[in-house]
């Protein structure tokens, strides 16, 4: 057996300091936000009746529901699967075939340091669209030392994370790509930057470099290459200065008004958009996530609650614009943090900020159906010990296209439950010790309850209006007892199974003195590696208020006890650090990216089978340059797509001294971009 593989930095998450500074404001540095003294999931496990029997059943019932729907599971779908969510315990050890998992069947990449994304042998791969590439008419072409906000908004943002790509009727070969842009990282796009001194110049650039982009791209003939189509009147540029329509039940209150609004309905810009998802309407929707950051002079327990700092920003942002100081604008912070919903087949519509959604830290939203055709939204709030929420709608998609189906289902987020969940694990306490062992049963795994906050303008939260409900939607989940998870980021449903998985990234804090220990759902102390939860709602109903869980996948070396992939031989599977996007292939393959890797590569894409007789089996596809994380992925039949976000972002780079020369080497700036990889004979992925 080969050692333990080395730990890259000790740094929370193994990023850069820079890293931290620029994307999420130093958080991990900071005091927790939660300091709540809602009851962890351990000390629920001891009063709990029949745990055991309740999850079984929760379990069995979903199997027997999904499997009425070929659709959902498909018509192989194994019985020793629903066994095994039902808490029997591990499968027998099992001997991998050669092939693989189907959509898996490439040769590992394995991990390294290169500068540049490397990929399976048989594999293509090209740079799609660079940060500061003009998408709309008029835009200039890039020029690092000629950069103006007047450029910028007409050119592709800074950062890219979340993709997607959408379908172009009537133009061949031709989809439509969204990507959202985080954050800036001044350093690394102005030579001599002084961060303790920005030009108004510099700010501006920075402020139409955040936001969302959407550009056409072309697909090249008997390749899987894709390039923008620029100046395509689909593409589109949405900054931190443009303006988006807040909807939804905490539309107008008071808590969303500022001098510049006092109709609190309408807000300039996102800021921090994260991942995302795609509706089954064709629209898309984008998280703010790490928002706190950029607002200065916070000076409510509130504030403190949503992570914003006393003092100076560090883009000070709020020298120029005085919606940043809270001081001057108490409500201005509380008009981010919501999931923004894109049209991105009509450049001349308004985003809307969905306040039924409720307002944290969103990582992602990805919808499913209900039967009857209500969409469920998932989301995490990416923080450490914060919570998994979800929203039901209580309206029905209209199918088709037509223009009065597409105006009804522009309603659909609007109205609704919104949900917190609150895990409760199935084996004794004491068997949970922080060092990741698993339990007698075999697997970390137990029930849950969705607990109802708000529906319209009725709060089920006691002392909580609905609109303090979803302004201040982490307050709502401290007092009804959510239970803490270690960074619930990017929550993904299976097309194929209906399955929900959750990429829980890490927690360094989880069992210091004073924060939480750790429960069955997160079974480490200082928790470097992250873990993957699936949850199975009761009766396949995702509208429903219990489910069972379990965790899919224990990250980290799998020399290391304390990792697990769902009993598959740990022997053939890649080691994985710090999962954080996910995304399905049409297999019903999970594809995990990484962010601060802890294994000594750099972060990459991956590929879990979650089904069948391989189901654990776990292949590295690729990494990304040095500095870089991995976001976005897209897994179509023929092409991945990944956005390579911050490349070259390393403490002490700066654009003088870059520590990466990708993606255009040698004396070039290093800029955020969007790759596409294929295989060579033009056959589908991993098959």
């Amino acid at each position: 057996m080969r050692n333990l593989l080395p730990l890259i930095s000790s740094h929370p998450g193994g990023r850069s300091s820079l890293t931290c500074r620029f994307r999420c404001g130093d958080a991990c540095f900071k005091e927790t936000p939660n300091t709540s003294d809602n009851e962890y999931a351990g000390d629920i496990i001891a009063r709990a009746v029949s745990r055991r029997s309740m999850m079984r059943a929760a379990a069995v019932v979903t199997v027997a529901a999904a499997a009425g729907t070929a659709a959902l599971t498909g018509p192989n779908a194994p019985q020793a699967e629903a066994v095994a969510l039902a808490g029997h315990g591990h499968e027998p050890p099992r001997k991998p075939a050669p092939s693989g998992a189907r959509g898996l069947r490439f040769s590992p990449v394995a991990p390294n340091k290169n500068d540049k994304v490397t990929i399976p042998d048989g594999y293509s791969q090209n740079v799609v669209i660079r940060w500061g590439e003009p998408i709309l008419r008029g835009a200039p072409a890039f020029n690092p030392d000629k950069q103006s906000a007047k450029a910028q908004a007409g050119q592709f943002g800074y950062n890219n994370d979340f993709l997607s790509l959408l379908p172009l009727r009537g133009e061949r070969g031709r989809q439509v790509l969204v990507a959202n842009h985080e954050y800036t990282d001044e350093i690394l796009m102005f030579r001599s930057y002084d961060p303790a001194n920005p030009t108004r110049e510099q700010v501006e650039i920075a402020w139409a470099a955040h936001g969302l982009s959407v550009v056409v791209v072309q697909e090249e003939h008997r390749t899987g290459k894709l390039g923008p189509v620029s100046r395509h009147p689909l593409n589109r540029r949405l900054t931190a200065t443009s303006e988006f329509r807040v909807t939804g039940p905490a539309a107008g209150s008071p808590l969303l008004r500022t001098s510049a609004d006092r109709t609190g309905r309408k807000v300039l810009g996102t800021l921090n958009n994260c991942a995302g998802g795609t509706t089954p309407w064709g629209t898309t929707l984008h998280g703010e996530e790490n928002f706190n950051q950029y607002f200065a002079n916070g000076n409510t327990d509130m504030h403190k609650r949503y992570g914003i700092g006393t003092g100076a920003t560090e883009r000070k942002w709020e020298r120029f614009d005085r919606r940043f100081d809270l001081a001057k604008e108490p409500n201005e912070a509380n008009r981010f943090g919501w999931v923004v919903e894109l049209d991105p087949y009509d450049p001349d519509s308004t985003p809307r900020k969905r306040t039924a959604l409720g307002r944290f830290k969103h990582e992602a939203a990805q919808p499913r159906l209900t039967s009857d055709g209500r969409p469920v939204v998932y989301m995490g709030d990416d923080e450490k010990f914060d919570y998994l929420y979800k929203f039901v709608s209580s309206k029905r998609m209209k199918k088709g296209t037509s223009r009065a189906a597409r105006e009804h289902n522009l309603t659909l987020l609007d109205e609704g439950t919104l949900y917190v969940a609150k895990l409760t694990g199935d084996s004794p306490a004491a068997e949970i010790d922080g060092t990741g062992k698993l339990p007698t049963d075999g697997e970390f795994d137990g029930s849950g309850v969705w607990i109802p906050l708000a529906t319209g303008t009725t709060s089920h939260v006691p002392g909580m209006t609905a609109d303090e409900v979803y302004v201040y939607t982490r307050l709502a989940g401290d007092k009804v007892g959510a239970t803490k998870m270690d960074r619930p980021e990017d929550v993904e449903p299976s097309p194929r199974t209906g399955r929900v998985y959750v990429a829980l990234t890490n927690n360094s804090d989880r069992g210091k003195e004073g924060k939480a220990g750790a429960d069955e759902a997160n079974p480490r102390n200082a928790n470097k590696h992250g873990q993957i939860l699936e949850l199975a709602e009761n009766w396949d109903d995702p509208a429903g208020d219990g489910f069972a869980w379990r965790l899919f996948l224990v990250a980290g070396d799998p020399n290391d006890p304390a990792t697990y992939f769902s009993g598959f031989p740990k022997e053939s599977v890649s080691p994985i650090s710090c999962p954080d996007n996910v995304a399905f292939d049409d297999h019903g393959n999970l594809w995990i990216s990484t962010d601060g890797n802890q294994l000594g590569s750099h972060d990459g894409l991956f590929g879990v089978a979650t089904h069948g007789d391989r189901r654990g089996e776990l292949k590295q596809f690729l990494t990304v340059p040095t500095g870089a994380e991995t976001c976005g992925p897209v897994i179509q039949d023929r092409r991945v797509l990944v956005a390579v976000q911050h490349p070259g972002e390393v403490d002490g780079a700066s654009v003088e001294k870059p520590a990466s020369i990708w993606p255009d080497g040698p004396g070039k700036i290093v800029r955020p971009s969007v790759v596409a990889v294929w295989r060579k004979d033009g056959r589908d992925i991993g098959v």
